[in-house]
């Protein structure tokens, strides 16, 4: 590969190659293909163990710190104290937000469990709502993206990073790059990424591929969902601060009857269609979600009505907060760089990346380091990435023209005159495109989903595939 960090696993791969080739005489390609449905196969307990660990780290995150506020005023101290404490928490929890991207992007595969109901679902009430979106509507934005990867006309994260301003004319400079990062502290240029980011994922747009343009619904019920979501805290909140606290849980749940009722006898004709069928229907998850979130924010009011803390405060402060600063920077982090500098090639439309444990946390969640491959064969769950790479060393194009990076910022093994470049290096003019004309559209990645509008897909296919 274009990487040395390959070539000793190509090494062992081919170790074992040629001491299968006395066993087996079967084709190699043969032998490969089954290796690949093998690394394909997911189950319906793996990812529990994953996403625990995720939710660890928030409540831990959250946890501590809140511990620490009180600290600090059983010491007398001021509240300037609280900051330190604070920041690494919107980092962490930012990071872990990441990270419930990450679950819903295994499920908009299919490949955080095997039962598509259990996938789903989980992906929804673990990962989507408690970040405000949901399954289907990201894979239509997502797979999308995998099928017309680095299209400037169909792949969603192009029009999503012009839209919100965030697109970069590649390729850049190491200090360009520091520059486009330093540009995202200030505040606004996260909020506006991050609100065009969800009318992409979550709402739905009318451009995307998928979408059936003659059954696109109506705005009224995505705007039922928003309106919930921003209207009941804000009369919970107001109940409270006014002393009416137990008048704030017949709000909330008066609002959510109303809305569940909208949705349970709307005509689901008004919702949005598409060419990929649902799992669960749009009525259900609709309820669904706004079930979610009056079971928090009845929650949080029961905390904060029964005097065991500021609990809207510390929501506000600890999760919607990192929502909209840390959470969209580590994104951009990521969108940035894993097709930035590229092109439309099958082998290079991405890269591989070696990053620290932190980085790898925050920045590249649930197997998204290992995103060339995942690119190829995205079928693939993510903890079987690995093993899918060092299977892909053994095709010739893949070592040649893959690309492997290694560090973020600086490279692990320092100065040295052979080695992986890092991940702002790869943006650079050294490894812009060099592309022979290649246009690979990606027809697999709709493997596990089920479509109701081949013929207008396989029009937009052959559309892509010239360029039109």
């Amino acid at each position: 590969m274009t990487v040395k960090a390959g070539s000793a696993v190509a090494g062992s791969i081919a170790a074992r190659e040629a001491t299968a080739e006395t066993a087996d005489a079967r084709p190699r390609g043969i032998r490969r293909g089954e290796a690949i449905r093998d690394l394909k196969k997911r189950d319906n307990t793996t990812n529990f163990a994953h996403i625990g660990f995720v939710y660890l780290v928030i409540i831990g995150s959250i946890g501590l710190t809140i511990w620490s506020y009180g600290a600090v005023a059983a010491a007398g101290l001021g509240w300037w104290w609280n900051i330190p404490a604070t920041l690494v928490c919107i980092a962490a929890v930012g990071a872990s937000q990441h990270q419930f991207g990450g679950v819903i992007h295994e499920g908009t595969h299919f490949t955080l469990f095997e039962n598509k109901i259990l996938n789903e679902a989980v992906s929804d009430w673990l990962g989507g709502f408690p970040i405000y979106t949901s399954t289907f509507q990201y894979r239509l934005h997502h797979l999308a993206h995998h099928q017309f990867i680095n299209d400037p006309l169909r792949d969603p994260d192009w029009a999503q990073l012009q839209e919100s301003g965030h697109d970069l004319d590649f390729p850049i400079t190491h200090v360009e790059m520091l520059k486009e990062l330093g540009k995202q502290l200030w505040l606004p240029n996260l909020f506006r990424y991050m609100i065009v980011r969800a009318r992409y994922s979550a709402l739905g747009t009318d451009n995307n591929p998928y979408m059936d343009r003659e059954r696109k619904g109506e705005r009224l019920p995505t705007l039922a969902g928003v309106i919930y979501a921003v209207a009941a805290p804000i009369a919970a909140i107001t109940l409270i601060k006014t002393g009416h606290g137990e008048w704030a849980f017949a709000a909330l749940a008066g609002m959510a009857a109303i809305v569940i009722a909208y949705f349970y006898f709307l005509d689901e004709n008004k919702l949005p269609h598409a060419h990929v069928d649902t799992v669960i229907s749009h009525r259900a998850t609709n309820i669904s979600r706004i079930v979610y979130m009056a079971i928090v924010y009845s929650a949080l009011t029961a905390i904060q009505v029964a005097g065991w803390g500021p609990a809207w405060d510390y929501y506000g402060l600890l999760w919607i907060l990192p929502l909209f600063t840390a959470f969209p920077l580590f994104m951009i982090m990521r969108q940035w760089v894993q097709h930035g500098n590229a092109d439309r090639g099958r082998y290079t439309n991405t890269r591989v990346f070696l990053v620290n444990p932190f980085i790898r946390y925050a920045v590249f969640p649930f197997g998204m380091d290992y995103h060339l491959p995942h690119h190829i064969y995205a079928s693939v769950p993510h903890y079987k990435l690995k093993g899918l790479h060092e299977l892909l060393l053994q095709d010739p194009q893949y070592r040649e023209k893959g690309i492997v990076v290694e560090g973020y910022f600086n490279s692990p093994h320092g100065v040295v005159e052979e080695r992986n470049p890092t991940v702002i290096e790869v943006l650079g003019e050294k490894y812009a495109p060099k592309s022979d004309g290649e246009v690979y559209v990606d027809t697999d990645t709709l493997e596990y989903a089920k479509v109701s509008g081949a013929a207008a897909i396989q029009r937009e296919n052959e559309a892509s595939s010239r360029g039109e």
